[in-house]
C-alpha cells in the first residue's frame, strides 16, 4: 500500500504468509516476553482489508468518524472496499499511529 510506504519511508516486508508490514519495533511485556513486530501494515483478507494500527484507536475518534464505512477491533481497522472510505483520512490515521509508535518505541 503506497500510503504506508509514503508515511513510514520503509519498504514492505512479509510478516508470515499474509501480512505486509512496514517498519519494525521491539516490544517487551511485563511478563518478560519480547519480540519484534511491524510498526504498521495490512492484510488483504477475503472478508475485508485489514489495516494494522498498532497503537490502537485512542485519540483517533474524529478521524474515524470522517473515514467512512469501517469496523475496528483492538488494533485492526477493517475495510470492505477502498471505495467506502476517504483515502486521505486513512493516510492521516496511519501517520498518527506511526508517530505514536515512533514516540513509544525505538523503530527501524
Amino acid at each position: 500500500m503506497q500510503i504506508m510506504r509514503r508515511v513510514t519511508g520503509k519498504r514492505p516486508v512479509m510478516w508470515g504468509p499474509s501480512i505486509i508490514g512496514y517498519g519494525k519495533y521491539h516490544f517487551v511485556y511485563e511478563s518478560g516476553r519480547e519480540g519484534d513486530w511491524m510498526v504498521t501494515g495490512f492484510s488483504p483478507r477475503k472478508s475485508a482489508l485489514t489495516v494494522y494500527l498498532m497503537a490502537g484507536f485512542a485519540g483517533k475518534d474524529a478521524l474515524l468518524k470522517e473515514l467512512g464505512k469501517h469496523r475496528t477491533s483492538k488494533a485492526c481497522l477493517y475495510i470492505n472496499k477502498l471505495e467506502d472510505i476517504d483515502l486521505d483520512i486513512l493516510e492521516k490515521l496511519i501517520a498518527k499511529d506511526v508517530e505514536t509508535m515512533r514516540a513509544k518505541y525505538e523503530t527501524s
